[in-house]
């Protein structure tokens, strides 16, 4: 059995939570004062928080699983349906809706059911879409039943996000997190494309396998995160609905870093799904590979995106976040006009993964430059909703390039990631703090001191 004992006090220190006084324990727990403001969670203390950690790892492993799965099966989508690129491209673009949806009711789901709701909701949106894509439906269906997957991959991807980008060592513990991404998007594309070419089983067959990791992490998330209601996420957070109970997601959304961060992930996101979904069709078609070959390539492409991420996060904090990610981004640059003007098979490989290997960091990077630079009144409603309007990249951009690669040709996805890599690198330019090391820091002691002189000055013009 977890130990929970930390829960049971926050519970047993707030019996009425609609109750206008609070006791001290439920104060230290909540309230944003200076000492309890610093002290960050850990992902092995209280012990509970170990088994929660594991399990988000396995939610995230399935995320991978899910975003690689469609470029691996694409070409065998187009067959099964007789359909062109922009139509297929449709099981891209239909999730963006479940995103946005995600993104706008993340607060919501917290503050009424806590991070229970979300450890519920989402793995029950993805087991409902597998089951319906098992019996594969018309092509009609596909889309709507994608934005099922889409709400429930957005809702944990923004709670996960917003809960472990507040632990003591973020980039570590976000480095992990996302490498598991990465690691479910390495398998992905290798266990379906051996399904369909050495198996000879019909595509479908390989969302049987959807389903059973969805279900796992379903029994998994009820019972680590069965305390975790909205009760006990109202206590530890009072600051972050009003007295009235409105939700901050209105004041999030006025703050420019905010969508800094959205529309960062958003290109961000989108570039790494849009490689990884239509890599194995470029090299299919422009590099004239074998399919098992090219399908292995994009393993690659993942695996390096794995490795970047657990490696990296130890190393861009010691660089300090703001420096590295703009080193990171002008590498993948280059090695993106290599894989574009080098027309070889095996050199495109190798760039594909070593463009993985700097593409990994990026994501967790972003989360932990907003906990330095929003108030934490603010770290669940704008990273939740940054994170899951980003995820949306993964519908939007993807889309494109396939509506793109319909009228000109698959070759266009090098050039559009070139661009998309100089779009993501001048608003990650756009975010205060400058290039220094301590940067981020600096700017959140000046702002957390301009709070408290705000908050001084208020209190002595009452109290005169």
């Amino acid at each position: 059995m977890v130990n929970e004992e930390n829960e049971k006090d926050i519970i047993s220190s707030r019996p009425n939570d609609n109750s206008g006084e609070a006791v001290d324990d439920t104060k230290e727990e909540g309230q944003d004062s200076p000492d309890e403001s610093t002290k960050l969670e850990r992902w092995n203390h209280p012990r509970i928080n170990m088994y929660r950690y594991l399990t988000t790892l396995l939610c995230f492993i399935n995320m991978g699983m899910n975003d690689a799965a469609y470029g691996a099966l694409i070409p065998y989508l187009e067959v099964y349906y007789n359909v062109n690129y922009t139509i297929i491209s449709l099981v891209f673009l239909a999730p963006f809706l479940g995103y946005t949806l995600a993104a706008f009711l993340n607060n919501t789901v917290h503050m009424r059911f806590g991070q229970l709701g979300i450890a519920i909701i989402g793995p029950s949106c993805k087991i409902i879409a597998y089951v319906v894509i098992c019996i594969h439906p018309p092509y009609p269906v596909l889309p709507v039943i994608f934005m099922f997957a889409g709400f429930g991959i957005g809702l944990a991807d923004s709670g996960w996000n917003a809960w472990i980008g507040n632990m003591q060592n973020a980039n570590e513990m976000l480095g992990i997190l996302h490498g598991c991404y990465g690691l479910g998007a390495a398998i992905s594309p290798l266990i379906a494309t051996a399904m369909v070419t050495k198996a000879h089983l019909v595509w479908y067959k390989f969302y049987y396998l959807m389903v059973g990791v969805a279900v796992l992490e379903l029994i998994l998330s009820i019972v680590t995160f069965r305390r975790a209601t909205g009760a006990i996420y109202r206590a530890k957070n009072p600051g972050t609905h009003s007295e009235e109970g409105h939700s901050r997601t209105r004041e999030a959304l006025r703050n420019k870093i905010t969508w800094l961060c959205a529309i960062f992930l958003l290109l961000y996101v989108g570039v790494e799904v849009s490689l990884g979904g239509w890599l194995v069709t470029f090299m299919l078609k422009v590099r004239h590979g074998e399919p098992f070959a090219s399908g292995l390539v994009v393993t690659g492409f993942w695996l390096g995106l794995t490795f970047g991420r657990v490696i990296l996060g130890f190393v861009t904090g010691k660089i300090g976040e703001k420096l590295a990610i703009a080193g990171y981004l002008l590498i993948c640059v280059g090695l993106e006009l290599c894989f574009w003007l080098i027309p070889n098979f095996v050199a495109s490989a190798v760039f594909a993964g070593w463009l993985g290997f700097f593409l990994g960091p990026l994501f967790p990077a972003a989360i932990v430059v907003a906990t330095k630079l929003l108030p934490r009144r603010l770290h669940v409603s704008s990273i939740g909703f940054a994170a899951a309007f980003g995820g949306g990249g993964a519908a939007v951009l993807p889309f494109a390039v396939g509506a793109i690669a319909q009228a000109k040709g698959v070759q266009v996805l090098q050039p559009i990631a070139l661009a998309l890599f100089v779009a993501i690198l001048a608003f990650w330019c756009l975010l205060p703090g400058g290039f220094k090391k301590k940067g981020l820091e600096e700017v959140q002691r000046q702002r957390e001191e301009e709070a408290n002189c705000g908050a001084d000055d208020e209190g002595g013009g009452l109290s005169a």
